[in-house]
């Protein structure tokens, strides 16, 4: 039985307030600090859950409540699957990797060799979570930049939920390139026009030039604002000069591949060469006073650094080293593909084994989209894709292994650490999982459709609201990737109506207001990353502190939704004023 989505069981106004429930209780209880984060995930989905059953069933189920209930709960399995792997296993392997170089020491000269280059923090939460965050963003995504720079901080002695807050503004800019451009080439997959279909390498381009327009003003600024958020007005003003090394070098980059060669390693050039030239920069500059925390005279950021041998910093950078060159390897297509038994013309010995699809009982195609959320009637997918070897995770763990055998771990302590990381991340990884399972509910009830449909409501006001609805996007489903995919189409035929209806100005064509409004969903949902749950439970996670989620949402929220109406306004001032930064459509 095929179930077609019901995107208004209560009329225009009533609908989007019930489908809102879930996300409502998710993150109202984890702003309360009160309620863990295991049942505050568990209480939104249950919600989720709930509304999709009695709410949103499809009119054809109303006598066949059962099965549409047994689609529900196969859509909240698969999003619990979904969540344990591969997300999961991101943050358990690089927590993982993260802890062995903890218990042998090596994380000790790690982070003097940091603190050599600067013992200021403002400059240090650069280095690590804006210029590193951003390269690893590039070449992983989902998630692991958090992971990773967030566990970092801390261990160079950042307050644990200063170090997860920074992490999170950090993972704003890069976002809409990260993973070698998957976001910007999945959103090039469900909006291309027909007069394209030929062309699809041009259609990313160009979606890539827009967003290549939009990003590095907010590259600039992140930077920045990420460092007044922990020092202060005057602090953030003291390091200008490294500011503008900083965050100028990485927009000026992320300008120039996107505009010219496309997506894919937008990220990754942007982070190696901000961490260059901040790096390079800072043997001829350096603040006038140095910054700590206030609980820190006399500490880490203002005492003398010990001192270490080039030597030893070359063997305790050895394990990052391992884990920064299978990440971008992991992440590379043609590596990728062959990881995965290569291609359906060309199998390789490992075909049918390293990775297979497994349809999810009751929900692969057993939901249809309907206008207008996608230009014709859709049958949804729903296969659990088990790529075990070409998940970034095994790439990861790979080079944990590696790591543990460089720094002479033995077998039975290597397996005593995993077990001791896998037991503190036991309840973080229910966690993940019960936030992406509300993630497939919400989507295949067609309870997200209904929040993205009231937004298009907006008529002349829709360019602010398509950024607006992208950051949503992202905050319901914690990728930018997957807010592409589920609202793209959408962003598509309602710019176009926008043209017809000559909202817009005239020089503006319905290919240019597709540009303009898919690429608004991406860049837009960019600022929705430092807010999604999956988000902040990977960032507590890596720093150690279950049950501090509530204080982590608070500490970005307002962050997130500023920066989203920053977006939206410059959206607004490119579709009205500013028309010739969009990029030209040639057919």
């Amino acid at each position: 039985m095929v179930w077609t989505q019901n995107y208004e069981p209560f009329g225009t106004v009533i609908s989007p307030l019930v489908a809102a429930l879930p996300i409502v209780f998710l993150l109202g209880l984890l702003a309360t600090g009160r309620v863990p984060a295991h049942l505050a995930a568990a209480i939104g989905l249950l919600t989720a859950i709930v509304a999709a059953i009695v709410a949103f069933t499809p009119p054809e189920a109303a006598s066949a409540q059962g099965s549409w209930a047994k689609t529900i709960l196969a859509a909240a399995a698969a999003g619990a699957g979904f969540g344990f792997f591969p997300i999961g296993w991101i943050v358990l392997a690089a927590i993982f990797l993260y802890s062995l170089t903890v218990q042998t020491g090596q994380f000790e000269i790690v982070k003097a060799s940091v603190m050599s280059l600067s013992a200021d923090r403002r400059i240090q939460a650069l280095l690590i979570a804006f210029c590193f965050g951003a390269f690893v963003e590039g070449a992983a995504g989902f998630g692991t930049p958090v992971a990773i720079s967030a566990a970092l901080l801390m261990g160079a002695g950042f307050r644990p939920v200063t170090a997860a807050g920074l992490a999170l503004i950090a993972n704003t800019s890069p976002v809409a390139f990260g993973a070698l451009g998957t976001p910007i080439i999945t959103l090039a997959d469900v909006t291309l026009p027909d007069s394209f279909r030929e062309r699809k390498e041009a259609w990313e381009l160009l979606l890539s030039m827009m967003a290549g327009r939009q990003l590095p003003l907010f590259s600039l600024i992140i930077p920045a604002w990420r460092v007044w958020t922990m020092a202060g007005w005057r602090s953030m003003l003291a390091i200008w000069p490294a500011l503008i090394v900083c965050g100028g070098s990485f927009a000026l980059v992320q300008f120039v591949v996107s505009n010219y060669l496309g997506p894919a390693l937008v990220d990754v050039a942007g982070g190696l060469v901000s961490l260059a030239a901040l790096a390079l920069f800072l043997r001829f500059w350096q603040p006038g006073r140095i910054w700590t925390f206030s609980e820190e005279s006399t500490g880490p950021g203002s005492g003398p650094v010990q001192s270490f041998s080039a030597r030893q910093i070359i063997h305790a950078w050895v394990p990052w080293a391992l884990l920064s060159l299978f990440v971008l390897l992991w992440g590379l297509p043609a590596i990728k593909s062959w990881l995965n038994g290569g291609p359906k013309q060309a199998p390789n010995f490992l075909a049918g084994i390293s990775s297979f699809d497994l349809p999810v009982p009751f929900l692969h195609q057993h939901i249809q989209r309907i206008p207008p959320v996608v230009p014709g009637p859709k049958v949804e997918d729903a296969l659990f894709r088990f790529n075990w070897l070409s998940a970034t995770g095994t790439g990861i763990f790979l080079a944990a292994i590696l790591s543990a055998a460089w720094m002479r771990i033995s077998p039975a302590q290597f397996m005593r650490i995993f077990l001791a990381t896998f037991r503190r991340m036991r309840w973080p990884l229910f966690t993940i999982a019960c936030m992406l399972s509300l993630a497939y509910v919400t989507r295949y009830s067609g309870m997200d459709a209904t929040l993205g449909l009231a937004f298009t409501k907006t008529i002349f006001f829709y360019p602010f609201f398509a950024a607006m609805l992208g950051w949503l996007g992202v905050a319901l489903t914690g990728s930018d990737t997957s807010s592409n995919a589920l609202f793209g189409s959408l962003q598509k035929i309602t710019a176009e109506g926008l043209v017809r209806a000559q909202v817009l100005p005239a020089g503006v064509s319905d290919l240019q207001a597709v540009v303009l409004c898919a690429t608004a969903n991406s860049t837009g949902g960019v600022m929705g990353k430092m807010i999604d749950a999956q988000s902040i439970v990977v960032s507590a996670a890596a720093t150690q502190q279950p049950g501090q989620e509530g204080a982590i949402l608070r500490f970005v929220f307002w962050h997130s939704l500023v920066l989203a109406a920053l977006m939206g306004l410059l959206v607004m001032l490119q579709a009205y004023i500013w028309t010739e930064i969009i990029p030209s459509v040639s057919l």
